[in-house]
């Protein structure tokens, strides 16, 4: 007998009906769902550079592939991969890490996760500043804790206080995440508002830190600062990097972490049960890439830093939309605020996710709703796109929102 699907017992796991698809990876999905019906969609959503990989780097990754880096790789990394990285850390960030103390995983975000469980348990809160990367909230459920959402605003150029840190703190933290330059608000924290931050979280030792910095190529202050530098943090904060973002590596899928010796075993044991090491290919392409000085792709930056510029001006010109100036990645975070309870045609915007919504159905340009990164008051703008695209976004997004009264 054919079991139909009323009558099949096998269910979903209560952990899937508590996690949200990722909202940068679902707009992405419709978009390709638009233009596979021949609309012409400009996608501002994805977090992913729009140059290729260097060729120094490919010409690495084709001579492993030659040289037969085709079998396992140890769980935390080939040795020769690691320390190129610790030399990295200890030139660019005067971090001193040993190749014991980094792993290598499948991509930065696999680094968070390992992370997350291995050093948190069900019922721990984890501090996540918003706005924040959509996905922080997420792995934080799959270890069972608690994301503490602690709200920043455009006024402070999303960054967060050392008092909001502060009274956000309570007997069950355990752990912070964010990232500096940051994942969507383009943010960059200075040293001196690092150790703010740092005095706060002195007072409790029990808290580790975890500071992303997979963007830190893509930085216009040209000063990047990391917590685990300042006075007593370095035994407690795990630095998150990798070579996605300044490399436009992002299909070579290689995140690492530099972190104290316990933490670093401990990620390798975990990861060893999940997918074991990274791809030994992708590691060789990410030692070519780690030993070359940042300059080699200043061009990248450069090249963001004017599409920045020209997409603030544009932006500004609508009114109604607060923009601040974001000193790093490729994202800007408008305060579309002002627009919820309009309407045109019948339709009233409640929120960002509905503006979001409106804009992509009426003018075909596909952002990503604040409410996914914990900021339901604005939206993010991703501009790794060609400068033909973004114009043209401008003009169709002002389009958009001044038909709304």
């Amino acid at each position: 007998m054919r079991i139909s699907p009323e009558m099949n017992v096998c269910k979903e796991s209560d952990l899937l009906s508590r996690l949200s698809e990722s909202a940068t990876l679902a707009m992405a999905r419709i978009s390709r769902e638009l233009k596979a019906q021949g609309h012409d969609v400009i996608s501002l959503s994805l977090g992913e550079p729009d140059f290729d990989t260097p060729d120094f780097v490919k010409d690495a990754i084709k001579k492993a592939v030659d040289e037969n880096y085709s079998h396992y790789p140890p769980v935390n990394g080939y040795l020769e991969v690691r320390e190129a990285i610790s030399k990295k850390f200890k030139r660019d960030n005067n971090l001193d890490y040993s190749a014991d103390q980094i792993v290598l995983s499948t991509g930065a975000k696999q680094s968070l996760a390992n992370l997350v469980l291995c050093l948190v348990n069900p019922g721990d809160e984890v501090l996540l500043p918003a706005p924040y990367w959509v996905s922080y909230s997420e792995i934080v459920k799959v270890a069972g804790a608690i994301p503490v959402v602690v709200p920043t605003n455009i006024t402070s150029d999303f960054k967060l206080t050392p008092e909001q840190l502060a009274s956000s703190i309570t007997d069950k933290t355990r752990m912070i995440i964010y990232s500096s330059p940051c994942n969507p608000s383009g943010s960059v924290y200075t040293r001196e508002e690092l150790e703010g931050l740092a005095a706060v979280l002195r007072q409790r030792e029990d808290i580790i830190v975890v500071s992303d910095e997979i963007y830190e190529l893509i930085n216009f202050t040209e000063a990047h600062a990391s917590m685990a530098t300042l006075d007593g943090m370095y035994d407690r904060t795990v630095t998150v990097n990798g070579v996605s973002k300044g490399f436009a590596m992002t299909g070579y899928r290689l995140g690492y972490i530099g972190a104290p010796l316990w933490i670093a075993k401990a990620c390798s044991k975990i990861q060893g049960q999940f997918t074991s090491a990274p791809s030994g290919v992708s590691q060789m392409g990410c030692k070519a890439a780690v030993e070359a000085l940042p300059e080699t792709v200043e061009y990248m930056k450069k090249a963001f830093l004017k599409r920045r510029d020209m997409m603030i001006a544009g932006l500004r010109e609508i009114e109604g939309l607060e923009v601040n100036v974001p000193t790093g990645a490729f994202y800007i975070f408008p305060d579309a605020s002002a627009f919820f309870g309009k309407s045109v045609d019948g339709r009233t915007i409640n929120n960002a996710t509905d503006l979001c919504a409106y804009i992509l159905e009426t003018e075909f340009v596909a952002l990503v709703t604040g409410d996914a990164f914990g900021d339901p008051n604005g939206f993010r703008i991703s501009y790794a796109a060609s400068e033909e695209e973004l114009k043209e976004a401008l003009v169709r997004i002002k389009r958009a929102l001044d038909r709304l009264q």
